[in-house]
């Protein structure tokens, strides 16, 4: 198995457990799925359940505290990101964060010896991927890994034109593989 870390923050964000698809030689998609996921209640063997009290629904956990994620979101730990409103960064907060984050990507590359093939790919095909997603950027939920490092990859999820398969997007130069 191959798991994809942001070579920013070294947060895990990709597998190759998902169908992963190249778009204009800069970004991946990847196909995701939605599910409830709820606390479970645990109760052990030879467990007393009447100890917790006659009223189970008072103990946290129960199935009221559902919720629908991505798989990505749950398995990588990704955070959501809003701000003190609740609601996600402004367009043009956003396109601040893809010019340092483009930038640093492209440092990453040359600190860790990328051929100059990888590093003038990325040059020339970045501009285009940020003009591309700034242009969607309504569509978008946008997560970021668990770290919470600021200037690292977030990740953005849309929905296919079925309106119904979510896909996460990904730089993929800003990724690095790590065999498990």
């Amino acid at each position: 198995m191959i798991i994809y870390k942001d070579i920013i923050s070294g947060d895990e964000l990709l597998s190759d457990n998902y169908k992963i698809k190249e778009v204009d030689g800069v970004l991946w998609e990847a196909d995701c799925r939605k599910y409830m996921k709820g606390q479970e209640t645990f109760q052990l063997e030879g467990a007393n359940p009447s100890a917790l009290g006659e009223d189970q629904d008072d103990v946290g956990g129960g199935e009221g505290e559902q919720v629908m994620v991505h798989d990505i979101e749950d398995q990588f730990r990704l955070v959501w990101l809003k701000s003190e409103e609740g609601m996600k960064p402004s367009k043009e907060a956003f396109k601040a964060h893809l010019k340092t984050y483009v930038k640093g990507v492209n440092n990453k590359l040359k600190e860790k010896g990328a051929s100059e093939e990888t590093i003038k790919e990325f040059q020339s095909k970045a501009p285009a991927a940020v003009k591309k997603i700034l242009a969607n950027y309504d569509n978008y939920d946008v997560l970021m890994g668990q770290s919470m490092d600021g200037n690292a990859m977030h990740v953005l999820i849309d929905f296919r034109e079925d309106g119904v398969t979510p896909y996460a997007t990904l730089w993929k130069h800003g990724l690095e593989e790590m065999k498990v």
